[in-house]
């Protein structure tokens, strides 16, 4: 559930283009706790006297304090701009991006300048141009990624820095679909999977609806007590609203929505999104029984760790009657969030890196074409040369503690990779914003030299 990262761009020139409204949700791209924690404070590097230089300073400024006048607005951006991008798209952008900080200035010059900001929990590269007027011609944002490995040994080396606790894969998906590994870290070591475990519910709903079991057009009521908390917007639609399974379907996928991904386990049912997840090889007993992101909400939130223990300590059937007695009779307004990891060896979904490849491998092979639709809509700011991969699946997760990020991959020619990267740390919450960075350098890197073997 970790940040998914979606631009909107205007349609005019390259040089009038403004990147507007990162879409950033939670848990890597969606996130289960509700709280995350934010990236530790630097200092500003000094911002230049020049026309591009005093913009920057008004952006940084009108960032704390959306939404901003048009009047204001036109003091700043060229009336070309605000024609391609509007003023309450823009103050979309500034009001997604709310508190912006910068990090480092990486080139300025008189009418032009390149910088990192931090904002909404991620890295982004900033580009501002200015006309001879001193007015705003381009803005553009991008996710800041770190550059990549050039070896398999390097990127080795660098997620040994990134966590305590990481596995990797990088693999190529055959024609029969087993995942040939061509590099990997503790590939069989199952890890906290955050939104991740919501491929497994996307195939769950794919088998059923393959089945004859309901459809993809098939309405799903959106009521009080399937509604989860963090990223998302269908726990913000009016009590008993409906959705279609495809439009909850591509919510749990591109934004990870938390309550479209409960609906969607509810359609098709716990039991058998179980027996997709064993039966394409993510087999960890804690798995059973598979929790709905309002449970964990609860368990971990609510009281605890009151409703955890008692949870852990049941068997199997004992915790299908918890979650069903209890748990389900929490209200949400009893959950606090957690900045701190919480109960990750016990109280999350779990696969390794390779069972994620595997359960890349097992959508890919699925005829419909609406998974691949859902799973394409978002790839979390990697941008991958299109004309290389014209093809790119994603799906992450985090929570504190948990940053994972997964990709499928396909190349002109029709041959697919998996790059998969799990990182954890048991005790201190990831620095979000650095952390998403670093593991997308190293995803790309991964996908250039997996190419090349």
């Amino acid at each position: 559930m970790r940040s998914s990262l979606v631009m909107i761009t205007s349609s005019k020139p390259a040089r009038l283009l403004a990147a507007a409204a990162l879409a950033v949700t939670a848990l890597c791209a969606g996130q289960i706790a509700p709280v995350q924690a934010t990236t530790a404070a630097v200092a500003a590097p000094e911002i230049p006297d020049t026309p591009a230089g005093r913009q920057l300073r008004w952006l940084l400024d009108a960032a704390a304090r959306p939404p901003i006048p048009e009047s204001e607005l036109r003091q700043h951006f060229t009336a070309e701009f605000l024609q391609s991008v509007p003023a309450d798209r823009l103050n979309q952008t500034l009001t997604a991006f709310k508190g912006m900080r910068l990090q480092e200035l990486t080139r300025s010059e008189s009418t032009q300048l390149v910088a990192t900001v931090e904002a909404a929990g991620a890295l982004l590269d900033l580009s501002l141009t200015t006309d001879g007027a001193g007015l705003v011609v381009g803005l553009l944002f991008r996710q800041h990624v770190s550059s990549a490995p050039k070896d398999w040994a390097e990127l080795d080396q660098r997620l040994s820095r990134l966590a305590p606790q990481a596995g990797f894969i990088a693999a190529e998906v055959t024609k029969d679909g087993a995942c040939r590994p061509v590099h990997s870290v503790a590939p069989g070591t199952a890890r906290p999977l955050g939104s991740m475990f919501k491929l497994y519910v996307l195939g769950a709903v794919a088998e059923r609806i393959a089945s004859g079991a309901f459809g993809w057009d098939t309405q799903l009521t959106i009521t009080p007590e399937l509604k989860s908390l963090g990223s998302g917007e269908l726990q913000n639609r009016p009590d008993n609203s409906k959705v279609s399974v495809l439009e909850a379907a591509k919510l749990m996928i591109s934004v990870s929505d938390n309550t479209a991904a409960d609906l969607l386990i509810h359609r098709a049912g716990r039991k058998n999104v179980e027996r997709t997840a064993r039966a394409w090889g993510a087999r960890d007993q804690r798995d059973t029984p598979w929790l709905t992101t309002r449970e964990m909400f609860v368990l971990k939130g609510a009281n605890y760790p009151r409703y955890a223990r008692k949870y852990l300590s049941l068997g199997t059937a004992g915790q299908r009657a918890y979650l069903d007695r209890v748990v389900a009779k929490v209200p949400l307004s009893r959950v606090a969030g957690w900045t701190a990891p919480r109960g990750l060896d016990a109280l999350e979904w779990y696969a390794s890196p390779t069972e994620v490849c595997q359960a890349f491998s097992r959508l890919s092979k699925l005829p419909d074409k609406h998974v691949g639709k859902a799973l394409s809509i978002s790839d979390a700011g990697l941008a991958l040369d299109k004309a290389q991969w014209p093809s790119v699946w994603f799906k992450g997760g985090s929570e504190p503690g948990v940053s994972d990020l997964g990709y499928l991959a396909r190349t002109a020619d029709g041959r697919s990779f998996v790059v998969t990267v799990l990182a954890i740390d048991p005790k201190t919450p990831f620095d979000q914003a650095r952390t998403l960075s670093e593991q997308l350098g190293l995803t790309r890197g991964a996908f250039t030299l997996v190419k090349g073997s």
